[in-house]
């Protein structure tokens, strides 16, 4: 449970869900925090991977205004505080800029002083429990974020995942995921999957234990010309998004890709229950 920050639990009364029954939920690879908006920057900007810039903090504040339209808000290629982030846990930052009260790093590859490579979640709603899970894979350094928000079998569970460049361990990283999301009932899993939707549904297992929704293709990558659909909010079976898109570039290669997620009454009531019990420390 490392790495979770709860605050003042009455700031959830900021979010709309406990009038609409709507959760507003985003996914985004913020790359660190490089502006990136042709090919040739992968190219004359990669040194931003290891040392700091004089913009990165402005460019949080300009995602942290964006961020905070939302509920929960899955984060990939998020730097811990270290040398390159001018010692700035980004995670933290923009949970503070964008105003949510609850916050979770996931150190995937620690480099040290010059790298801290993380998964990130942010929430205006109290979670009931956060687990990290390590990925297997060729090489270490991917993991996924599970977070449960209500209690029971109508409890609502959340996966941020950012996977493997590489099909094989993809395979296996979608295999290790499946296995824990067959027995769960209310499902969302978004992140940076390194997958198009057709990898996604060809691959038996995952599609069994979790149907993928939404099917409309959006393309997330790269920003500037998207043409690949790599970034991606899926759904199980007993939940349905009301609105899906994809908003404007963010310096990212990746775009933002956000969903509208009307919650089934009885998962709504799980959430609510907890909403009034002692905050998770």
């Amino acid at each position: 449970m490392s790495g979770f920050s709860a605050g003042d639990a009455s700031k959830e009364a900021q979010s709309p869900l406990w009038e609409s029954g709507t959760l507003r939920l985003l996914t985004f690879n913020l790359q660190v925090g490089i502006q990136t908006s042709a090919y040739h920057h992968y190219l004359t900007r990669s040194w931003q991977h290891f040392l700091p810039h004089p913009r990165r903090v402005k460019r949080l504040d300009v995602m942290g205004e964006v961020l905070g339209k939302f509920d929960v808000v899955g984060l990939q290629e998020v730097d811990g505080g270290s040398f390159r982030s001018s010692r700035i846990n980004q995670v933290e930052y923009l949970a503070a800029q964008a105003g949510f009260p609850h916050h979770f790093q996931q150190l995937n590859r620690n480099l040290g002083r010059i790298a801290q490579h993380s998964n990130g979640l942010l929430s205006k709603l109290t979670p009931s429990r956060i687990e990290e899970h390590r990925l297997p894979g060729t090489l270490p350094g991917r993991g996924a974020i599970h977070v449960r928000f209500g209690n029971g079998p109508d409890a609502l569970h959340i996966f941020v995942a950012h996977l493997a460049l590489s099909h094989r361990g993809r395979v296996r990283q979608l295999n290790y995921l499946s296995d824990i999301i067959a027995p769960l009932r209310h499902v969302v899993v978004m992140g940076d999957l390194n997958c198009t939707p057709e990898q996604l549904h060809a691959h038996e297992r995952f599609s069994a234990s979790l149907p993928l929704h939404p099917v409309k293709p959006l393309l997330s990558y790269p920003s500037w010309q998207p043409r690949r659909a790599l970034d991606h909010i899926l759904l199980s079976q007993t939940l349905e998004a009301a609105d899906v898109s994809v908003l404007d570039h963010l310096f990212s290669d990746h775009l933002p890709v956000a969903v509208e997620l009307p919650l089934p009454a009885a998962c709504l009531r799980s959430l609510e229950a907890a909403h009034h019990q002692v905050p998770l420390t």
